[in-house]
């Protein structure tokens, strides 16, 4: 006899950034406290939420196919898709048949108040009808459904890099308020979460619309952090920097940053910078200000003293219109220069609504994926280096994800995997590991033993 299927549950199918992953748990929690039920299982969901990216055109392709595989798995449920695409792409996703209705990413706060009412089609598209609607709610957690969990300080983006549509899908940047974030770091820690990540879609402009006496910037709010965390909980959780633009390390940003990291013993040794190209001609047509290479190295050097072993990521756009093999060449030298442990790589792609959309297309798809290819390649034997000096460590600090097998990342954003198996009630939690060798059969992971 089969079980009965229980009623008013959701499956939540999240795509993208760290803070869609973070505005899904803010959902998650919301809906929980209207008496729904969350479910992993998308064939017996009566509600299936899709969280969307917009982020390239391989993105939009993945909120597609995510959704034809849920109507397959359960053609009965409501299906509704929110988020970047579902802002700035829906003409894109328009033929997902009238079984599909749309939220907004502007309007993505409505669904705080549980799941919309039935929308009415209206021609080929399904809209639906929103609930009452605070203007008071936002996104707030308390809990996460991953092991290390995720802080949001601030949203949207006003720097137009013309490659990029999530000005468009976001808006304006707009800074949390102090109070909110202090308060849901306590929450995070006291449900015992080892290891949060300050989160943001542009965190140099956290702060310039939202001042408080003593926090003007991303620098203020770490070292505020530092201070009223670090005497109880130091050794017991740890904060990671999510993305930092590279004008928040150079120039006359260069020595606050510095100092504040010597004086936050709480943040992880790693560093990601949005660097996108290093070639001063694509940087412009990019609509992006040309960095300063020596001043990263020379900032990079400086920080060594602080952190002797420390993880540098890096995004990089390769065959953006107009770069040539010279530009795309001085990208791919100066990032050999840079100590990179690995490297987000994408091959350039049109965003409809942007400014590089009606750009001269210069750069073939063929020729965008071979120097993507070649910049990974080298990255990734960086990456091993990397990972034969971490083995020579004595220890590691492992924020565990997975029991079994147990698995997590270390402070260095290596992931890490145990010999044994771990108890659940240690996810979540950091857990002091001995580096062993590099995975057998997966040279990007480091194989651990816990002490």
């Amino acid at each position: 006899m089969s079980t009965p299927r229980m009623k008013h549950q959701f499956c939540i199918i999240t795509l993208g950034c760290k803070i869609n992953q973070y505005e899904s748990q803010a959902i998650r929690e919301a809906w929980q406290r209207t008496g729904w039920h969350p479910t992993d299982d998308a064939s017996q969901a009566d509600i299936l939420l899709v969280n969307s990216c917009a982020v390239t055109a391989g993105a939009l392709r993945d909120v597609r196919t995510t959704v034809r595989k849920a109507m397959r798995a359960n053609p009965q449920a409501r299906i509704i898709v929110t988020g970047c695409a579902a802002e700035s792409d829906r003409n894109g996703l328009g033929d997902l048949t009238a079984q599909v209705e749309f939220v907004s990413q502007s309007s993505k706060t409505t669904l705080l108040t549980g799941p919309p009412h039935p929308g009415s089609i209206e021609g080929d598209r399904t809209h639906v009808t929103l609930p009452d609607f605070r203007p008071k709610d936002d996104f707030r957690i308390s809990d996460y459904e991953r092991g290390r969990a995720v802080l949001k300080i601030q949203d949207g983006c006003s720097h137009r890099c013309t490659y990029c549509i999530i000005p468009l899908a976001r808006g304006e940047a707009k800074s949390r308020p102090l109070e909110e974030i202090l308060a849901e770091t306590d929450r995070l820690i006291n449900n015992g979460f080892g290891e949060i990540t300050i989160s943001g879609i542009n965190l140099s402009q956290y702060g310039r619309d939202e001042k408080s006496a003593h926090v003007n910037d991303m620098w203020d709010l770490l070292q505020l952090l530092n201070e009223r965390y670090a005497a109880e909980y130091l050794g017991k959780v740890r904060f990671r920097l999510s993305s930092l633009y590279p004008a928040q390390i150079t120039g006359k940003m260069k020595e606050k940053a510095l100092q504040t990291l010597a004086a936050s013993p709480m943040v992880c040794p790693h560093l990601h910078l949005s660097l996108q190209s290093l070639a001063p001609e694509v940087l412009r047509r990019m609509g992006r200000k040309t960095y300063d290479v020596r001043g990263i190295h020379d900032f990079l050097n400086a920080l060594e003293a602080i952190w002797p072993v420390y993880a540098l990521g890096a995004d990089f756009i390769c065959g953006f219109p107009g770069e040539t093999e010279e530009n795309f060449q001085e990208t791919f030298e100066a990032a050999r220069g840079l100590p990179l442990s690995y490297a987000h790589v994408f091959p350039y792609s049109i965003r409809p609504g942007t400014v590089a959309a009606d750009m001269e297309q210069t750069v073939s798809q063929t020729e965008k994926k071979v120097r993507a290819k070649r910049l990974r390649d080298m990255i990734s034997r960086k990456k091993t280096n990397f990972i034969n000096k971490l083995n020579a460590l004595d220890r590691v600090e492992v924020a565990l994800e997975k029991s079994a097998p147990a698995r997590g990342m270390n402070q260095y954003y290596i992931e890490c995997i145990f010999q044994s198996p771990a108890s659940d009630a240690h996810i979540g939690k950091l857990v002091a590991a001995q580096p062993l060798s590099p995975s057998p059969g997966n040279e990007q992971t480091l194989l651990v033993r816990a002490i």
